[in-house]
């Protein structure tokens, strides 16, 4: 403390300055305060905070680019359901086609005008596929796959997606092919006999079938006698835990001898023989008249081909089943039924279960019914309505087609769904992120503008303190003789 009436030392000048400095410094930093909006301004003002409120300024950063990313992905998915649609219309009017070509009223120029048309509908489902594009990404051309959305802030937080092309060459039905060396029991590509001229046996093992499709495996049993139409069921049963359904028909051509034929026909799901009728006629057309005559009862239908040979078909793929063979001759490869040494004879035709998915398959012990493990796709840009029997399996290809394009249209919609409860999500994450980023950095103005209004007095009575100081000095120069 200096001496009293010194000249030389004036202290309450020096604290008047000292104290005029600090305030000025917090006038200062409240006025930046007050323009910036912030309390931390620089990571002097509050290391720790600053530290906290940059950590939170790129978490934010991140969610709005991650929201425009999500954005994009819907604006991409968005194309691609647009062009899937587009799709779908054309397989659509092609369904209507191929029912209608089926019918067989058509003359052989107008089923091939229909088919004519089949091909334009075919090309423009290729072309919409080659050329959907998003920011010139192909899109349904099968070459997006991986492709990862980055929908977080932080590394990881991705969705995935795979887009399978959408061609007419990729879409169709994946169906099972007939196994080779089955011999008797399995003749040409849709259907089998097993066949003696005294007892009735099966074609089938006793066994059983393993499905492995896309959703899921599953098993089905297999009796030796069991028709096709019974195996179907089974596997339909379980559809919606593999994806893979069944279809079964019966269908076998014969040579015929003879004049008379007598004996009983019918069907079945088993060895044994139901809806039996008695056949009985004196010639080959005879025979078709008759057989057709009782199709209400049995579901066999007959016909004769350009060589005079029988053709029998039982749509539902149910057996076909001869009792009491008595007269005349039916023979398939090697084997005839017919009566043998003065006893009735009898057989057992059983037809093919033929599987199907929109996507591709395996089966485990399949030769147990006469099909290969693996699968071959019925392509949609094969298909041919040029004929009522082309027409009738394009309807089926067509059917398979369309479920392969419903499934990655539910499949961009479930990840277009994602992304709409991710956008949400990242909206609401990043409301709350701002609101305690305000708590660590934001000013509080009302009080900011006080401590402002405070500091600014002090500041005036600071100057007024150093005024009264210098002046008490300046009197004491009038003790000076």
């Amino acid at each position: 403390m200096s001496a009293i009436g010194s000249i030389l030392s004036n202290d309450g000048a020096l604290q008047a300055l000292n104290s005029i400095r600090n305030t000025s410094n917090s006038i200062g930093n409240l006025e930046t305060q007050l323009s910036s909006g912030k309390k931390i301004n620089s990571p002097a003002d509050n290391p720790a905070g600053y530290i906290t409120a940059e950590g939170f300024t790129s978490q934010l950063n991140g969610l709005t680019q991650a929201l425009s990313n999500a954005n994009q992905g819907v604006s991409l998915l968005q194309t691609a359901e647009g062009a899937i649609n587009q799709q779908t219309s054309l397989l659509q009017k092609m369904n209507s086609i191929a029912v209608q070509a089926s019918n067989g009223t058509q003359t052989p120029s107008e089923a091939q005008s229909l088919q004519n048309v089949i091909g334009q509908l075919n090309s423009q489902v290729n072309t919409i596929a080659n050329q959907a594009q998003f920011n010139n990404i192909n899109l349904l051309d099968g070459t997006f796959s991986g492709v990862d959305f980055q929908v977080g802030a932080n590394n990881g937080q991705t969705i995935s997606l795979s887009i399978a092309g959408t061609q007419a060459s990729s879409l169709g039905m994946h169906a099972s092919q007939v196994a080779t060396g089955t011999g008797a029991v399995y003749n040409g590509t849709d259907s089998g006999v097993l066949a003696t001229g005294s007892a009735i046996s099966g074609a089938f093992s006793g066994s059983s079938v393993a499905i492995n499709g896309s959703n899921g495996t599953a098993s089905v049993s297999v009796s030796a006698k069991e028709s096709a139409a019974s195996i179907a069921s089974s596997v339909n049963k379980l559809t919606s835990k593999t994806n893979v359904a069944a279809q079964a028909r019966t269908q076998m051509t014969f040579s015929v001898s003879g004049s008379n034929f007598s004996f009983t026909l019918g069907n079945g799901t088993a060895a044994s023989q139901t809806n039996g009728v008695n056949i009985s006629a004196t010639s080959v057309n005879g025979l078709v008249n008759a057989i057709n005559n009782h199709t209400a009862t049995t579901g066999v239908t007959a016909k004769t081909d350009a060589s005079g040979n029988l053709i029998l078909t039982q749509s539902q793929g149910k057996n076909i089943s001869f009792t009491n063979v008595t007269s005349g001759s039916l023979t398939n490869s090697g084997t005839t039924i017919t009566g043998s040494s003065g006893s009735a004879g009898s057989a057992l035709i059983q037809g093919l279960v033929q599987f199907q998915s929109d996507q591709g398959y395996t089966l485990g012990s399949a030769g147990n019914i006469g099909l290969q493990s693996t699968t071959k796709l019925d392509a949609l840009s094969n298909i041919n309505v040029s004929t009522t029997s082309g027409a009738q399996k394009a309807i089926n290809v067509i059917k398979y087609a369309l479920q392969g394009l419903g499934a990655e249209g539910g499949k961009l919609g479930a990840v277009q769904q994602r992304l709409q409860a991710n956008i949400n999500n990242n909206q609401t994450a990043s409301q709350n992120l701002n609101s305690a980023r305000s708590v660590v950095q934001d000013a509080n103005i009302p009080q900011v503008s006080q401590n402002l209004t405070q500091q600014q007095i002090l500041a005036q009575a600071g100057i007024s303190a150093l005024k009264s100081s210098t002046t008490l000095q300046q009197q004491y120069q009038r003790l000076l003789p």
